[in-house]
């Protein structure tokens, strides 16, 4: 145990230490605002205060941990260890020239999210606006990676004793944006597909629609067995990401009472855990996702409780507050469609903290780096250069035994159409991965 001394014990404080030393340095804390047991205390503490006591580890307050309100943080940056830092410590008995714990704390209930921004035509935070994109550490884990610096300026001071260190993992899943390109989609949609295929003269991709209709081609989109077959192989355990939703603009599966769609839904269960991927229409109106929610858990006839918001569309602090009062406990949404990268500087699971609130729930956060889509619709890399971008991104997971979390969808691995050679790049993250 580490007993921490602050002069005001809030819930910021308490969040961040149990995030640092008990989630991830596996370590638990106590805390103190009484300066004689912390002086009496005969074991590992640390100081974190505006003032430094003689001869304890000393991590100086930059105040944004003892306030209860959102305000605009006026940033300043400085170089570290070659890395852009913030929250800057002007105090030659401090143990970092900054104050690790407040900047964890920003980044990691994405602070600036609550702040007025700019937003996409999907009405997103724009990972361009985001201070770890500014300062090129979007790619890297910023918080694991300064966990582990204080864990070694802890051992300097404290040689035996020793952290018990995580242990690195890989988690693929699964977004079920649509089935199926062309099957179980009903006369209409169907009527509409070849209507667009002549307005655009694609006579090959109505020669494919009247094949899959008629049962002598398969769908492209239908890689179901392919990822069975790859679960076998490297013993992985996905996780489904189901959209269950009324048709609208940006969503657009098979028609919920479809029966075979059903089935294809419980067929996947039996392989691996489904979660909802609420509509994008359901990030308006709580009655949408309670009825999604609802649905899903009918046809599985078992309790949903993991999550992954369509297009990624996240409002904070709004959006998880509606999947915690529709009881979702694990969401899967903490990353960014159009950049690679860290959307909350973390590679580590974490509770979703309400800063209008100011209080810790019971959210758990399951943040990923990579989505395929990015690299194929943002970066317009093509499958051959793809691992450059993948691979980096595992490396740093791996180095602080972090859980590197992939986000792919059915069509992708099809290599077909856009997706020519992708599913040889799939094969090979999941390699590279374990």
């Amino acid at each position: 145990m580490i007993l921490i001394y602050t002069s005001k014990i809030t819930n910021r404080i308490t969040y961040i230490f149990k995030l640092i030393f008990t989630e991830l340095l596996n370590i638990e804390v106590k805390f103190t605002d009484n300066l004689v047991d912390f002086n009496s205390y005969d074991g590992l503490k640390l100081n974190y205060s505006d003032s430094y006591i003689q001869g304890e580890l000393f991590f100086k307050s930059a105040g944004l941990l003892t306030e209860s309100f959102i305000t605009d943080q006026n940033h300043s940056f400085i170089d570290f260890d070659d890395e852009r830092v913030f929250y800057p410590i002007y105090n030659k008995n401090a143990e970092l020239p900054f104050d690790p714990f407040a900047a964890s704390f920003y980044l990691l209930t994405r602070y600036e999210e609550y702040l007025p921004y700019l937003k996409d035509k999907y009405e997103r935070f724009i990972p361009s606006q985001s201070i770890a994109f500014k300062n090129y550490f979007l790619k890297k884990p910023i918080i694991n990676i300064w966990a582990n610096k204080i864990a070694a300026i802890i051992q300097e001071k404290y040689p035996s004793f020793t952290f018990h260190k995580s242990t690195y993992k890989f988690q693929p899943t699964y977004d079920i944006d649509s089935a199926y390109a062309y099957k179980l989609k009903g006369f209409i949609r169907s009527i509409g597909g070849y209507l667009k295929s002549i307005r655009n003269i694609d006579i090959k991709e109505m020669v494919e629609r009247t094949k899959v209709l008629s049962g002598f081609g398969k769908d492209h989109f239908d890689t179901f067995d392919l990822q069975f077959d790859l679960q076998k192989k490297y013993d992985l355990h996905p996780l489904y990401f189901i959209l269950f939703a009324d048709y609208g603009d940006f969503d657009k599966n098979i028609p919920v009472n479809n029966l075979k769609f059903q089935s294809l839904i419980k067929n996947l269960a039996d392989y691996a855990n489904v979660g909802i991927h609420p509509s994008h229409a359901s990030n308006e109106d709580i009655s949408i996702l309670k009825k999604e929610i609802d649905g899903l858990s009918n046809v599985l006839r078992k309790q949903i409780t993991l999550s992954r918001q369509h297009f990624l569309k996240l409002n904070m602090p709004q959006t998880y507050r509606n999947l915690l009062s529709l009881d979702i406990t694990d969401d899967y949404s903490m990353g960014y469609a159009s950049e690679i990268g860290f959307r909350a500087s973390i590679c580590s699971t974490y509770n979703f903290y309400d800063l209008e609130l100011d209080v810790e729930t019971n959210l758990r956060i399951h943040p990923f780096c990579f989505m395929e889509g990015t690299l194929r619709d943002y970066y317009n890399v093509n499958a051959s250069k793809a691992l450059d971008f993948i691979k980096p991104l595992i490396d740093e997971v791996k180095k602080v035994n972090g859980t590197f979390i992939s986000l792919w969808h059915n069509e992708s691995i099809s290599d077909q159409k856009r997706w020519v050679g992708w599913q040889e790049v799939y094969e090979e993250m999941i390699k590279y991965a374990l």
